[in-house]
């Protein structure tokens, strides 16, 4: 069985008399991905990953991309791509030094759900799945630790409009972002990194 709870989350749970819940809670916990959780996972727009430097500072992104950005690539396994960003690499130069991460789905759009996955993630600039995934320079592949559900009750309800113009998709060269040509940071910008395009 998976163990989600350390010392820091006993107390707490002792002093507001959750244990009970919180050990049925974790009996849902599991190491494989059902059916479920890979439909929703790769029906995903968006999700949010949470890292930390080797001094345990953490830090939190966001992840967007066209649904099925994120694949679940085997039992225990899921993999996403490297956008062309601004180049500060937080996330990724975390995982370089603290593989430990956590990813955040939230479905915000029709029915409220949250799916937590925590596991240890490697970062390849030679994985196969570069030469089929449009817009990547890096492949993320997380093993899972731990996949678990999380009550949606303060998810709000929104509508998702249009997927973001800058979301790779075969056939379509995404636009520069503005930012890029701002005074600020233009003669600093490096150029795109070449990748498959569909």
């Amino acid at each position: 069985m998976t163990t989600l709870f350390h010392e820091g989350n006993r107390r707490l749970q002792d002093e507001f008399a959750s244990r009970g819940i919180a050990e049925r809670l974790e009996s849902f916990a599991r190491t494989e991905f059902s059916a479920d959780d890979a439909a929703f996972i790769e029906s995903m727009p968006y999700c949010f990953l949470a890292t930390a430097d080797a001094e345990g500072r953490p830090d939190c992104s966001f992840k967007g991309g066209m649904p099925g950005f994120v694949r679940v690539t085997g039992p225990s396994e899921l993999a996403f791509p490297d956008y062309d960003g601004n180049g500060m690499f937080k996330s990724l130069g975390n995982i370089l030094v603290n593989p430990g991460v956590g990813l955040l789905f939230i479905a915000m759009h029709g029915r409220p759900r949250r799916l937590r996955v925590n596991g240890d993630a490697r970062v390849s600039r030679d994985d196969p799945l570069l030469a089929e995934t449009v817009g990547a320079q890096l492949i993320v592949r997380v093993a899972v630790r731990a996949i678990f559900p999380n009550c949606p009750r303060y998810v709000p309800s929104m509508e998702l409009v249009e997927p973001s113009i800058y979301a790779p998709r075969p056939g379509r060269e995404p636009p520069e972002p503005a930012w890029k040509e701002f005074d600020a940071f233009k003669d600093v910008v490096p150029p795109r990194q070449p990748t498959f395009k569909g």
